[in-house]
């Protein structure tokens, strides 16, 4: 029964996609509807073709013969699709692979890996059994009365040990998302071991609404920067770049990077720029230079708006700072945190020549814009800038104004491109696939991890720590920024945030607008301090240590120079305060 519905459903797509094909439509709509039933016909081979392919064949009979006509039916139709697209739409030569022709968009389906009939599962369920021993030796921990009895210590045992998962992501191979959620829930259960579920589940909830907030503001305004981008909309920016001169290019590069931040993001800018860099700049080494002061350009950009960064965001959400403040009293400093490294970057570097051309100059104008990127990408820019428009007149929480930006985007690619069906890849739904979702949920995990440190009191416990060694909040906030060149500004931010009330430091005071700038350009010290160093790392393959030795003294030099000038603009007592905090340091 089953195989005689399967055999019936895949008829029935193959003859739909068929008849699309012969009837009477544009030579493009022809071709993109035999692309369509020849993925889909790939899709059942790579579903079923296994059952028929292995040692012990889970069918047999009938139901397998039925099983298998269908199969090469399916096989049949996957090569009828993928020779029509080439020969009508794409026109390539005949001689080249099914697997690399694409339709319109270029949005087919990567082929299936084969399946391998010998395949042994003995390692996989060995790694199995680990997961679960290590996942069920840690849920036996924590059931322990000592928990119970030590939840402050109980707490700070699970955090730090999942802190470290994360940091050596890559010794380890968990993924940094997968680790935050486990810590998070770890830590919750703790909680809830100590003082009952019922008791604990008050705080839950009041503290996962506060997280989802950030949480969708996140994927909201990622959705609305991956639809403009469908539509090459940001080639609008990257084409106003002409000059070739080593030093003109290097200044014009950091302001472009530095304002593109602010309106989107430092870790969205960086992708575009350094994907912009490897057109304009061949060479490797030249290019690894350019890409560092991306990096500097966009961490700093990114301090100075509410949307530019991440953890300005969770500060901005959370009410501890406010849009036109946060602008006028950072705008300077970030802009000193590039203009020094970029100037002493010009004056060290010594070459006053022009960097080479491309190979091909056509190669910059290779990639076309897509039909109504202009109208997209005005419409995507003012989305985002309009959040915190709305925010100030409608009073409601900014993620919000970020969910209305999206869904007027929304509805404005479905309208401009109605009857479209070649141009699915240019609209929302498949702007959804391919935002990061882990690291959506990796902010998820740390948050909801914090926010149990938060709850049971313990960052309050830090905060007075902190208050009766150090003394003053700005070398606090200037000690964060330096500890987030080595980790992770959102979770050291979410911290801060718990430790520190609104009460006794208003909104916009000195602590809350200095944590905002030092969490987001003390990143830049260091290649791994930062989203956007972390992806230019990944994406030129930079090494650490080339990093921190050709960039890092300058990095924190701009870091250094924007602090003593938001001090000097605010008139701060820090001097004061530093032959005090000198003294308390051991001889």
């Amino acid at each position: 029964g089953v195989s005689r519905l399967m055999a019936a459903f895949v008829s029935g797509r193959a003859m739909a996609g068929a008849r699309a094909a012969r009837a009477p439509a544009t030579r493009a709509r022809r071709a993109a509807a035999v692309a369509a039933a020849g993925r889909r016909a790939r899709r059942v081979v790579h579903s079923w073709k296994p059952l028929l392919s292995s040692p012990a064949p889970l069918l047999a009979g009938p139901a397998r013969e039925q099983l298998c006509g269908v199969v090469c039916r399916a096989e049949d139709e996957r090569s009828a699709g993928a020779s029509v697209a080439a020969e009508e739409e794409c026109a390539l030569p005949q001689d080249t692979p099914a697997a690399e022709i694409c339709d319109t968009t270029c949005s087919a389906d990567p082929p299936p890996p084969e399946f391998n009939p010998e395949y042994n599962q003995t390692q996989d369920l060995q790694r199995a059994f680990a997961v679960a021993g290590l996942l069920g030796a840690g849920g036996v921990a924590l059931g322990h009365n000592w928990v119970a009895d030590h939840e402050a210590v109980a707490l700070g045992v699970v955090f730090l040990l999942g802190y470290a998962g994360i940091i050596f992501e890559e010794t380890f191979a968990f993924n940094k998302s997968g680790v935050a959620l486990l810590t998070a829930v770890g830590m919750w259960t703790v909680r809830a071991v100590a003082n009952g579920g019922h008791e604990v589940e008050g705080s839950l909830s009041e503290s996962l609404a506060d997280v989802s907030q950030i949480v969708f503001f996140l994927m909201g305004a990622m959705t609305i920067v991956e639809t403009v981008d469908a539509h090459q909309g940001f080639k609008i920016v990257t084409d106003s770049i002409k000059t070739r001169d080593r030093t003109t290019l290097l200044w014009l590069i950091g302001g472009i990077t530095f304002f593109m931040s602010a309106i989107l993001d430092n870790l969205t800018s960086t992708i575009v720029m350094v994907s912009l860099l490897r057109k304009l700049v061949p060479d490797e080494e030249d290019r690894k230079f350019f890409g560092a002061v991306v990096v500097i350009a966009a961490n700093a950009g990114g301090a100075w708006t509410p949307i530019g960064d991440v953890t300005t965001t969770m500060l901005w959400i959370n009410g501890q700072i406010t849009t036109l403040s946060t602008m006028q009293d950072l705008l300077l400093p970030s802009l000193m945190s590039l203009v020094v490294p970029l100037g002493l970057l010009t004056a060290l570097d010594g070459e006053s020549r022009d960097v080479a051309p491309p190979d091909c100059e056509t190669d910059l104008a290779a990639a076309q814009m897509a039909p109504r990127g202009n109208l997209v990408f005005g419409a995507g820019v003012a989305s985002l800038v309009g959040v915190p428009i709305f925010k100030t007149v409608t009073g409601l929480p900014p993620y919000l104004g970020m969910l209305f930006g999206l869904g007027g985007l929304w509805l404005l690619t479905d309208a401009i491109h109605f009857g479209e069906d070649e141009r699915e890849s240019l609209r929302v739904p498949s702007a959804l696939t391919k935002i990061d979702t882990q690291g959506v949920l990796f902010f998820l995990g740390i948050l909801l991890a914090i926010s149990s440190l938060d709850s049971s009191g313990v960052l309050k416990e830090v905060a007075v720590w902190l208050n009766d060694s150090i003394g003053n909040t700005e070398l606090i906030a200037t000690a964060i920024g330096l500890a987030s060149a080595v980790i992770d500004n959102v979770p050291l931010v979410a911290a801060t945030m718990g430790m520190y009330d609104v009460s006794e430091f208003p909104v916009d005071s000195e602590l809350w607008q200095l944590i905002a700038y030092c969490a987001g350009t003390g990143g830049s010290i260091l290649v791994i301090g930062s989203a956007a160093g972390v992806a230019y790392m990944g994406m030129e393959k930079c090494d650490f240590m080339w990093y921190t030795r050709r960039v890092s003294p300058w990095a924190l030099s701009g870091y250094v120079a924007g602090i003593g000038t938001y001090l000097a603009m605010h008139g701060s007592a820090i001097a004061a305060a530093l032959p005090a905090a000198q003294a308390a340091l051991p001889q």
